[in-house]
């Protein structure tokens, strides 16, 4: 995620160097694991019943996905496999109505189990085609199947809902996020927790899935999801349905479907990737912009960071003051702006550090923000602007900076998106780069993107494969530049 409006530069007291013209913060959220071996693993002190269950009986899945900083978030005991999202969406109305079909993979006995989904009106829910009971508890859905869900047992819950979409409304630094509807339909971006204000799903980035969307909406509104179409939009009675699937994995976050009236343009990069460019009318005059530049990032991070990791790129920008841009996977969306390269390369080098390589814990954010800021270093140093070293130093020499006080390795719950988190996470990746050189740091974000590809990472993976390529003891860099409280000294 991108900040893109000054105000949030003062807020969080971040001083960007004289020249970088871009005015800007980038900023992820959400979302991690607290147990590796077991995405769904259900955390005992979550369980309804922690004694031994009768034979065949099953267990409750946790309310929780076992991130102990973000304890509601997800849900433990299955591990979702795969969405698919029939819904309709009228915007006038703003009404938002379908039916979500959930696969998912038991990870344990389950006699119940919860789906996270914010408002709406539930109307039905069945699980494998049999009805299954159903409450309400906040953000919970909380489900009963008619008989217990074997461990290790693929299932599909489908949940049948409408309603007006409530986007999260945030007084902190995250503004607002979620499904929020626009003057002509929808701005999609949910990081890090508001996938559930449109479709009932396991909210947390430990827990990825492939995702097919069907959208209908009136006849001349463009819907943009994820992926790739399966084929031209169908009209029929003055409504359309738009068909999408990415058949990669994806963080519930990154999802979107942004509708809308949109100027869209395709193709493939110089490389060969495919392309998709879509902005709202306001910003026509933006469109060939965003189309070469998306074109130009995409092909050059290849290069740096591996293989593009999905089979489209892209972007997307809407006529809605979001203030932010968004990683949204294959689709980056921009809220009311025209970005600039460098915000552009921001968003395109998350497509590895970020959405194919996620987070399994919030506190590790720096692996998407920090990764994401250092590509701006990148871009800028790639086109005969400043180097990496350069805006290092500048930050480096401003010895009161708040972000020595903020340690990047652990981000706070309450404040995700400290500018510590990016720039002091940025500076850790340069701090690296001079201590082990060029060659082997930039064979070490090809082997990092290449091992975990699709997956979740941590913090202490990184620095095992660091001092594995290196062969160097990294102990003291990782701990002065991502946890200690003060401004390292230069090593």
């Amino acid at each position: 995620m991108t900040w893109v409006f000054s105000r949030s530069l003062r807020d969080m007291q971040l001083k960007r160097p004289k020249r970088l013209t871009t005015v800007l913060l980038s900023a992820t959220v959400l979302g991690v694991n607290a147990c590796s071996p077991s995405i769904g693993a259900t955390a005992p002190s979550q369980v309804a019943n922690p004694g031994n269950p009768p034979a065949g009986a099953g267990m409750p899945g946790a309310a929780g996905i076992g991130d102990p900083d973000f304890p509601k978030d997800g849900n433990g005991g299955y591990d979702v496999d795969h969405y698919a999202l029939k819904l309709a969406y009228d915007p006038p109305t703003q009404s938002l109505s379908g039916t979500a079909s959930v696969k998912a993979k038991a990870v344990q006995s389950l006699s119940r189990f919860d789906l996270d989904l914010h408002g709406f009106t539930v109307r039905k829910v069945t699980v494998d085609g049999r009805d299954a009971t159903f409450t309400r508890d906040g953000d919970e859905l909380v489900i009963t199947p008619s008989s217990v869900i074997a461990d290790g047992t693929t299932f599909t819950v489908a949940v049948d809902y409408a309603g007006k979409p409530d986007p999260v409304r945030n007084s902190s630094n995250l503004g607002t996020y979620g499904f929020i509807p626009t003057k002509d339909g929808a701005f999609v971006t949910s990081e890090p927790n508001g996938a559930r204000t449109w479709f009932p799903c396991n909210d947390h980035p430990a827990d990825k899935a492939t995702y097919d969307f069907d959208v209908t909406v009136p006849a001349g509104t463009t819907v943009v999801a994820n992926g790739e179409m399966r084929g031209a939009p169908v009209t029929s009675g003055g409504r359309s349905t738009f068909s999408w699937r990415e058949g990669h994995p994806m963080a519930t976050y990154l999802a979107t479907i942004t509708l809308g009236k949109f100027d869209v343009k395709t193709g493939k990069t110089a490389d060969g990737i495919p392309l998709y460019a879509a902005v709202d009318p306001t910003y026509r005059r933006n469109l060939d912009f965003l189309y070469s530049v998306s074109s130009k990032v995409t092909d050059y991070w290849s290069k740096v960071f591996g293989p593009y990791p999905f089979s489209s790129t892209g972007g997307v920008i809407d006529d809605f003051a979001a203030g932010y841009a968004l990683e949204n996977q294959t689709k980056p969306m921009y809220g009311g702006f025209d970005p600039d390269e460098s915000i552009i390369a921001h968003e395109l080098a998350h497509q590895w550090f970020g959405d194919s390589l996620s987070v399994k814990r919030w506190k590790d954010l720096w692996l998407n923000e920090g990764f994401a800021t250092y590509a701006e270093w990148l871009w800028s140093e790639h086109n005969g602007g400043a180097t990496a070293q350069a805006t290092f130093d500048d930050y480096y020499a401003d010895t009161k900076a708040p972000i020595w006080q903020y340690p990047p390795g652990v981000a706070q719950p309450k404040d995700l998106f400290n500018g510590s988190v990016y720039i002091r996470g940025a500076m850790t990746l340069q701090a690296l780069r001079q201590r082990i050189g060029d060659q082997t740091f930039f064979t070490l974000l090809r082997t990092w993107t290449d091992q975990h590809k699709y997956g979740n990472v941590t913090t202490d993976e990184f620095v095992k494969l660091a001092e594995k390529l290196s062969g160097q003891q990294l102990d003291a860099l990782f701990d002065a530049w991502l946890f200690k409280p003060v401004r390292p000294s230069q090593q």
